[in-house]
């Protein structure tokens, strides 16, 4: 059973900056596509970009492209999240998934689920 277990989040100011990590266990790390995700109050999730472990192709939601850089590190089995210049809008509760597979859009499209970690951006 793969887990996944996010930290990092916090209170930053907005033009800041955060790291957040994703550690995965029981599973095959660099089989895997993660995807970051964030959910904010009254507000649909989005897909935040996501990596393909063993090519290290990444992907970003136009949101966050040019601020936000996705990464992994295979010997630690963690992919991790590099927020910069962050927004007030970039605040939410942010959500790390696996599936074996290719990296997609959509959070049905993954089957394992970390707890979230949140992220708070004051202005």
């Amino acid at each position: 059973q793969v887990q996944l277990v996010e930290s990092g989040g916090g209170l930053v100011q907005a033009g800041g900056s955060l790291r957040l990590s994703c550690a995965v266990s029981g599973g095959t790390f660099t089989y895997l596509a993660m995807g970051w995700f964030r959910q904010a109050p009254g507000k649909e999730r989005e897909f935040v970009g996501g990596i393909s472990v063993r090519g290290g192709r990444t992907y970003y939601g136009d949101t966050v492209k040019g601020r936000f850089t996705i990464s992994s590190d295979n010997a630690k089995n963690t992919a991790y999240l590099q927020m910069n210049s962050l927004k007030p809008e970039d605040t939410g509760v942010y959500l790390c998934a696996a599936v074996s597979g290719v990296v997609s859009i959509n959070g049905t499209d993954y089957d394992y689920w970390g707890q979230g970690t949140q992220v708070t951006v004051s202005s």
